[in-house]
């Protein structure tokens, strides 16, 4: 048969690209064949996951257990606490960002050049005006050219945008100091959100641990699913005070629910893979899954530069940069290139092989100077 035929060449094509995938954040070490008979079941989340509906195919009770676990993380007090399963990081910032300007609808945005590229088309989307910050050289945020610039408009209320592991170097802005600068320029209207895409899921246990959670004073924090935790599919999660998400909810009779999140019907899978891993790990087992990635990015940071290759990485990281290498090595390694610059992160599937592997063709195929001008431009 053609269809089986094509079926099994795409398998087989992504079971061996998968081996070499180590420039993008995706966990690989799961196994959900035990929830493959879902898979014969249309689940929809539609409506508000902490309510009762009358569309009964949905599992609203491990979506609330998924919340659940990161509200303690993220130290949220109890019951005052709200949010849902997204389709990615990208939704869960929207979603953010949609609640701060239902409750400022002047306010300006900020955020650092630094930023996913899905926050400026997410501050497009809902028309909201925004000034983008300078970052560091390590992509943390300017706090100079931050202060300058709300100084210039600090008659309109601040909604700040801080990233917990940016996209290329997994930089963590620095809460304390940003709501040091909002003190000192007397800003008392702001909504503070988390784009914790990268880094979010398992923040709480770096050491030293960042300021970025609820206890800290954020509004809603936002973390991808699929990255550190891993799944088949893109997935997300947004959490957010309730008296925030009580601004924007609507009823819907032929549901019999409240209209609260992004999309209508939500993916009922997603909450259904993503409490079977958070289940049987625990706060332990995601500690383990985060040493291990440190350990891997500090074997490959040390070796790399034995080799004599410039590489870095931020404090308690799991991503390495380092200059680009040749088009070869890129393409092969499927590794994230920008402004001259590639990085390897290390999620907990990464090991000592895949990465002996990959050091063995940095040292085979080195970096001709129109090479590195090629990647530069």
């Amino acid at each position: 048969m053609i269809m089986d035929a094509m079926l099994n060449n795409l398998l087989r094509r992504l079971h061996s690209e998968s081996k070499n995938s180590i420039g993008y954040p995706v966990s690989r070490d799961f196994d959900y064949s035990a929830l493959a008979p879902f898979l014969e079941v249309a689940i929809n989340n539609i409506g508000d996951p902490f309510l009762e509906g009358t569309y009964h195919l949905e599992t609203h009770a491990m979506e609330r257990e998924v919340l659940d676990f990161y509200a303690r993380v993220f130290r949220a007090e109890p019951n005052q606490y709200w949010g849902y399963v997204t389709n990615g990081g990208s939704e869960s910032n929207l979603y953010g960002l949609y609640l701060a300007r239902e409750l400022y609808p002047k306010g300006m945005v900020y955020y650092s050049e630094s930023t996913h590229y899905s926050v400026q088309k997410n501050i497009h989307l809902l028309n909201m005006p925004s000034i983008a910050i300078r970052s560091q050289e390590n992509g943390e945020i300017d706090y100079d050219d931050l202060y300058q610039t709300i100084l210039l408009n600090r008659q309109q209320p601040v909604i700040m945008l801080i990233n917990v592991g940016t996209t290329m170097t997994e930089a963590i802005d620095d809460l304390n100091r940003i709501r040091e600068i909002l003190r000192k320029l007397a800003i008392h209207h702001f909504y503070i959100h988390v784009d914790g895409a990268l880094a979010g899921a398992y923040a709480a246990w770096l050491d030293p641990k960042p300021t970025f959670d609820f206890a800290d004073g954020v509004d809603s924090i936002a973390i991808s699913g699929h990255k550190f935790i891993g799944s088949p599919f893109p997935c997300g999660v947004v959490l957010t005070k309730k008296q925030h998400r009580d601004r924007i909810a609507r009823s819907i009779s032929y549901i019999n629910n409240l209209d609260t999140t992004i999309s209508g019907s939500r993916n009922g899978h997603a909450p259904l893979f993503l409490w079977y891993t958070l289940s049987q790990l625990g706060e332990a087992g995601m500690q383990q899954r985060l040493k291990h990635s440190q350990r891997m990015a500090t074997y490959l940071l040390t070796q790399l530069r034995l080799m004599g290759i410039q590489a870095w990485k931020n404090e308690g990281a799991i991503t390495v940069v380092f200059p680009a290498p040749s088009k070869i090595i890129r393409d092969k390694w499927q590794l994230a290139t920008d402004n001259g610059q590639s990085h390897v992160i290390c999620m907990p599937h990464v090991s000592y092989k895949q990465l002996d592997a990959f050091l063995a063709d940095m040292k085979a195929v080195p970096v001709t100077k129109s090479q590195e001008i090629a990647v530069s431009v």
